[in-house]
């Protein structure tokens, strides 16, 4: 399983970095995809990737999206998704400080995940709290 996830997460990843659009070839996927995916599955695969990162009509912008995937990617972690969305998010506009931004979000998620489960935190109790702290915005 862990290498399924690895081989997904490294084809999303090197997808990203093909300049956000169909590869030079048209649209048949990169090697790094038929070379890793199921052959029955890799234009499936391809599509999959594509429509979320390289279709202009999704409902997040790119930059979004690739700050999203490096804070998921640093926390899987994923060396090659993590070269790839930096690559791409910094292709996007980026700045060095939405990265940072996006990492420490993505560290603070995972702290308090830990912390919350770790201790079987009641989650009606939980949710009341947020309930609450939110009606005040």
């Amino acid at each position: 399983m862990k290498s399924l996830i690895i081989t997904t997460a490294a084809a999303l990843a090197l997808a990203l970095t093909t300049g956000f659009a169909a590869p030079a070839h048209g649209n048949e996927a990169p090697e790094f995809v038929q070379d890793t995916f199921p052959e029955q599955g890799v234009d499936a695969a391809w599509e999959s990737i594509r429509s979320v990162f390289m279709d202009p009509e999704t409902a997040l912008d790119g930059k979004t999206k690739e700050l999203i995937a490096l804070a998921v990617s640093a926390q899987i972690p994923c060396d090659y998704c993590i070269y790839s969305h930096t690559r791409a998010a910094e292709a996007h506009g980026a700045t060095d400080a939405e990265i940072r931004e996006a990492l420490a979000t993505g560290a603070l998620i995972r702290k308090w995940s830990t912390m919350l489960n770790g201790h079987q935190y009641d989650m009606d109790r939980f949710r009341q709290e947020i309930d609450a702290m939110l009606a005040g915005e």
